[in-house]
């Protein structure tokens, strides 16, 4: 009997193979070595589809914001508020199942294509909606600052679950501290919520000043 083909070698099946290192160990974990073993490949094949290791980490960085949708964006669908809050948790959605790759992403969308139709979007829709085009660029810079961050860490996760941990006498507040780590869930999706409102909050005050200075003038 003829021996199964092996699948061929392609940049998705690599992109496939280092994103789940990057999930599992971290970006240190992804190596042309490493990446060879799980796909069952010579090292020296990966340079085909990939000439460096940042250009792989890349391509795993652009798979997780192609994930991200931006349909809310489209024209007739929300008012720019309506459209950022549900843009803002489709894009930490994305991010919390993948969080070893944002510091990739923190980096900006350089020449990656989901990275640059994600930034063109926010930026279209915003100046669509009305906002000077200096300013939708500060709103997107702000919002991906806010999300990426909320995706680096949990704050609830950065606190031991050992209530002796805190003695009252050095940490007279930090008394419940403890419980934290077990809600983690809840603390964290509850602060990125509070922080969204309270952004989308302070933008809506400064379109609404916008508009009456456009009206007066």
């Amino acid at each position: 009997m003829a021996r199964p083909r092996k699948p061929l070698l392609s940049r998705a099946r690599i992109v496939e193979a280092a994103g789940a290192l990057v999930d599992a160990e971290g970006l240190e974990a992804v190596s042309t070595r490493r990446l060879a073993a799980a796909l069952g490949v010579s090292g020296p094949s990966l340079y085909n589809h990939f000439r460096t290791k940042d250009e792989i980490l890349d391509a795993v960085a652009d798979a997780v914001s192609a994930r991200v949708d931006l349909s809310m964006f489209e024209a007739d669908r929300l008012d720019w508020r309506g459209a950022l809050h549900a843009w803002a948790h489709s894009y930490r959605d994305a991010l919390s199942d993948h969080p070893n790759i944002v510091p990739v992403l923190a980096r900006g969308p350089g020449r990656r294509p989901a990275g640059l139709r994600l930034a063109d979007a926010v930026f279209g829709a915003m100046t669509e909606a009305g906002w000077p085009p200096a300013q939708a660029t500060r709103i997107g810079a702000l919002m991906r600052y806010f999300i990426l961050g909320s995706a680096m860490a949990s704050f609830a996760r950065g606190f031991v679950d050992d209530e002796t941990a805190y003695d009252p006498a050095d940490y007279p507040h930090l008394g419940q501290a403890h419980l934290l780590a077990e809600r983690r869930q809840e603390v964290d999706e509850g602060a990125f919520e509070t922080g969204l409102a309270a952004l989308l909050d302070g933008l809506a005050l400064q379109f609404e000043a916008l508009a009456r200075g456009k009206t007066g003038a």
